[in-house]
């Protein structure tokens, strides 16, 4: 059988992208605008402002994608768009052209859940990795812990109860003045700073297995005009790489998994990859993590989501909805704090 051509549709949160992926791991085109621009006066994503972006942005990418790849929209097997979660204005742009472009065309459409393009991401890139594997999702709003067993099947092992990991970044950014987006600002500040600021590890040692930010970032601005800015940075990036390997040590025990996984835009952070690496060699686990283009928000990753959900006969109907939020593990037990972020 020749391999599937999926095309993908991501617009959840500040990145408009359309791209072309293959069954066989194929990445035939991508295109992507970001906003940084846009948003970088406010400091943050500002929803309305990308929302707007997204509609301006995203037919002009679609046909561009298609005329990378050579191909038309007839040849396409099937529409993959994100659904959800994200911002809601950006995820209903993506869905409703996702929407649009199947029924146009006579193809299925594949609504993809925006975590599960992260969790996925990494065998796209890796084809030797193999269910069940230990997720590391850090992203701009979600920070979990997940055993991946399948497509569509994931049990939520920990979650945070306050804040993501990336939120803490773009808001430590914030404080500093460094600018937007926050996780590769804060990056380059640390390389230039020295990690000598005395800031907490929210739950480290915990016999519960969450994750907690929202204390860090209170005492990173706190600390603002107290210590330099590159040694804030430093010392900040400190603190989440020791939470993040503490919670996820913890997670290791008693899980088999054929390997510790990282994904998701924090996935990026080379501290962060650094030492996950080293706790997977600890732990005698491989430790795999995409390329970084496909760590932050990328429409690839959607594409060969919805290639692996369209293989395991899941389709969707054309009045599938937009979520907001969207749990990976609906089943997992609550968690303090976390409410509709768990």
């Amino acid at each position: 059988m020749s391999p599937r051509i999926i095309l993908g549709l991501e617009s959840s949160c500040d990145e408009t992208a359309a791209a072309l992926v293959t069954s066989d791991r194929q990445v035939l085109s991508h295109r992507l605008l970001g906003q940084e621009a846009a948003h970088a006066p406010f400091g943050g994503v500002v929803p309305e402002i990308a929302a707007r972006a997204h509609v301006e942005a995203l037919e002009p990418l679609v046909r561009a994608a298609l005329a990378d790849a050579g191909l038309r929209l007839d040849q396409v097997d099937a529409i993959a768009a994100t659904a959800g979660p994200g911002l809601i204005g950006g995820v209903m742009v993506g869905l409703v052209t996702g929407k649009a472009l199947a029924h146009a065309a006579g193809k299925p459409l594949i609504a993809v859940n925006h975590l599960e393009g992260h969790a996925l991401s990494p065998r796209l890139s890796d084809p030797d990795l193999a269910f069940p594997y230990l997720l590391l999702l850090v992203s701009g709003g979600h920070c979990q812990l997940l055993l991946v067993k399948g497509v569509a099947r994931y049990s939520r092992l920990a979650t945070t109860i306050d804040d993501a990991a990336g939120e803490a970044f773009d808001k430590t950014a914030k404080l500093l003045g460094l600018g937007f987006p926050g996780g590769p600002m804060v990056e380059k500040a640390a390389a230039l700073g020295r990690p000598v600021v005395p800031l907490p590890r929210p739950l480290k040692g915990s016999a519960e297995p969450h994750f907690s930010f929202a204390g860090l970032k209170s005492a990173v601005a706190r600390a603002v005009g107290q210590h330099a800015p590159e040694d804030i940075a430093a010392s900040f990036q400190a603190a989440v790489v020791d939470c993040l390997i503490d919670r996820t040590r913890r997670g290791i025990a008693g899980i088999d998994a054929t390997a510790l996984v990282v994904a998701g835009g924090v996935a990026a952070n080379t501290a962060v990859r650094g030492a996950l690496q080293a706790l997977a060699t600890a732990n005698g686990l491989r430790f795999v993590a995409p390329p970084l283009w496909l760590c932050t928000d990328n429409a690839a990753m959607i594409a060969w989501a919805g290639a692996e959900r369209f293989a395991a006969g899941l389709t969707d109907p054309l009045d599938t909805p937009a979520r907001a939020r969207w749990p990976l593990d609906p089943d997992a037990e609550a968690v303090r704090g976390a409410g509709v972020k768990a």
